[in-house]
């Protein structure tokens, strides 16, 4: 596994969320405590009951705190950085700006793929959308619907199932990038080299429908 690099976060503002972090991201999930939360920040109890509820809302409310400073604070400014050659390189773009920072904290990763299951999961994977939303509908701003239906239903499978295999000790989180990377080539060199006026787009047994607010989840639980 990749080891955690130099950049290790720190969540600004509340300090209990900062010694949140660093137990999830050296020890994981389990490591975090609230006893040993209280000693480290030299707090009650009922100071951090105070401000959360259960240990699972101080959880993800770390989480929260580490993705949009370490995953989605780029995200407004990188429209105006996608390097513009192609959709591959403008969607790979976006991509490693999302999943990059899981390689050099996977504990963070394996964190993230418990709490996104449990209490304040949906509020976890609300903010991804929001966060990415709209650098995704930038770059496929240009492409028929139908294929960006299809493209967010496809990728999303991709990438959660990659998630799912590494949070099962299957994979090394240094394969997810590469195994996304591989998805979006060749789905966008099928697309690209389509004749868009014959070939229909297929999604279970019939031709997918252009929706509004498409690539909602394109960000895949991230």
């Amino acid at each position: 596994m990749t080891a955690k690099g130099p950049d290790a976060p720190i969540v600004s503002g509340d300090p209990i969320l900062g010694i949140v972090v660093d137990m999830l991201d050296t020890g994981g999930y389990e490591a975090v405590q609230l006893r040993e939360v209280a000693r480290r920040a030299r707090v009650s109890m009922a100071t951090i009951y105070k401000r959360y509820r259960t240990r699972d809302e101080l959880i993800v409310a770390a989480l929260e705190g580490w993705m949009d400073a370490n995953r989605y604070a780029r995200l407004p400014s990188l429209i105006d950085e996608l390097p513009g050659e192609s959709m591959y390189s403008d969607l790979m773009h976006v991509m490693r700006t999302i999943f990059e920072p899981w390689e050099r904290h996977p504990l963070m990763l394996r964190s993230y793929f418990q709490a996104r299951s449990g209490p304040g999961g949906k509020r976890l994977i609300q903010r991804g959308v929001e966060a990415v939303v709209p650098v995704a509908k930038s770059v496929l701003a240009q492409a028929d619907p139908g294929f960006v239906n299809d493209l967010e239903l496809i990728l999303t499978g991709v990438v959660f199932g990659f998630l799912t295999r590494f949070a099962q000790g299957e994979i090394d989180v240094t394969e997810i990038v590469p195994g996304i990377e591989r998805t979006v080539y060749w789905l966008t060199q099928a697309y690209q080299n389509a004749d868009a006026g014959r070939q229909p787009h297929i999604s279970g047994g019939g031709i997918s429908q252009p929706s509004e607010g498409s690539t909602s989840s394109l960000y895949c639980g991230q």
